[in-house]
């Protein structure tokens, strides 16, 4: 007796319904990543485009009832915002804060604001700085 192969002969009939539906599934899924990193890289190039105003603080002096906040600040000509700078406490309590706003066509602007608190402040933090 001899038994007969239930398989296919190799290459004759093309490929399988399988392998088709492999194949569409990775070109899917391919054209759907790369629009994925699409979307991101545009949501990321407006994130850092739109930032007109940045700052940091250089140095801060704190007394008791208020601390002294050296700020550098860096924008667009003619762009004008607001930059908001807090105080803490030694225990961690906010104890100040207040938005400083810049005006005029200079880029880059260096200002020493003073921050008002409500007790002795041992930290300035810069919390962002907006256009508006």
């Amino acid at each position: 007796m001899s038994t007969a192969s239930t398989r296919l002969p190799e290459g004759r009939y093309g490929r399988s319904s399988d392998e088709r539906t492999d194949h569409k599934l990775k070109i899917i899924g391919a054209v759907l990543g790369a629009a994925l990193l699409a979307l991101i890289g545009y949501f990321a190039f407006h994130y850092v485009v739109q930032s007109e105003i940045s700052g940091q603080v250089i140095t801060f002096k704190a007394a008791d009832d208020a601390v002294e906040v050296h700020l550098e600040v860096h924008k667009d000509a003619g762009t004008a915002g607001y930059c908001t700078v807090r105080s803490q406490s030694a225990d961690g309590a906010e104890v100040g804060r207040a938005d400083f706003r810049f005006t005029g066509s200079a880029t880059r602007i260096d200002k020493v604001v003073t921050l008002r608190t409500t007790s002795r402040g041992t930290t300035a933090e810069l919390l962002g700085c907006h256009a508006g």
